[in-house]
């Protein structure tokens, strides 16, 4: 695993030993990068289910103004490849639970331009991040969410801001999800955008 591109292109990071995770293949990073192209820049993110930190840091590598990488089992792991990385001081590291985070992050009046929400498959915990997310205002007002979620999981939960967007296939395992605000986007389509 490794950052694709930016400034700290080609660096290694530092996987957890032992754990039941999936890290986001290259292949699908790659993909989920070239789709948000330029828009990365200058955007504060969110990663919630960060793992290694791979996304929230490849976002950062690409010119993200700062990310909160939000993960209990591997916060420490996260600063380690923030360090690595030299990315660390634009890194917030958040050693909890995510929902706990959200409601914190929420609570504080904190928005994110760009939100990623990549949990382990099959086990309810994305569609639970989005019902979280479509609760809080969290997500800014031109803001993307993406989620990474099983290629046979495509029962989404009902939503009142959020909207579906786009969806991509990768394979018969993964797919991403773009979900934006539904008051973002009924004020675009009002203004001909």
């Amino acid at each position: 695993m490794r950052i694709i591109t930016g400034s700290a292109r080609g660096a290694k990071l530092k996987t957890p030993k032992g754990q039941d995770t999936r890290p986001t293949a290259d292949r699908v990073k790659e993909s989920l990068f070239n789709i948000l192209g330029r828009m990365i820049e200058g955007r504060t993110v969110l990663d919630i289910f960060a793992g290694t930190g791979s996304l929230g840091l490849e976002a950062l590598s690409r010119g993200a103004e700062g990310a909160v990488l939000v993960d209990k089992a591997t916060a420490g792991l996260i600063s380690e490849n923030a360090r690595h990385t030299r990315l660390a001081d634009r890194a917030e590291v958040m050693g909890c639970d995510v929902y706990s985070a959200l409601s914190r992050l929420s609570a504080a009046g904190r928005s994110f331009s760009l939100i990623f929400c990549d949990p382990p498959y099959h086990r309810g915990l994305w569609e639970r991040a989005l019902e979280v997310l479509d609760e809080n205002d969290v997500l800014a007002y031109e803001g993307i969410l993406v989620v990474e979620h099983g290629a046979d999981e495509n029962k989404y939960p009902q939503l009142e801001k959020l909207q579906l967007v786009l969806n991509k296939r990768y394979g018969h395992t993964t797919q991403l999800s773009f979900f934006q605000r539904k008051d973002y986007l009924a004020a675009c389509e009002e203004a001909g955008e």
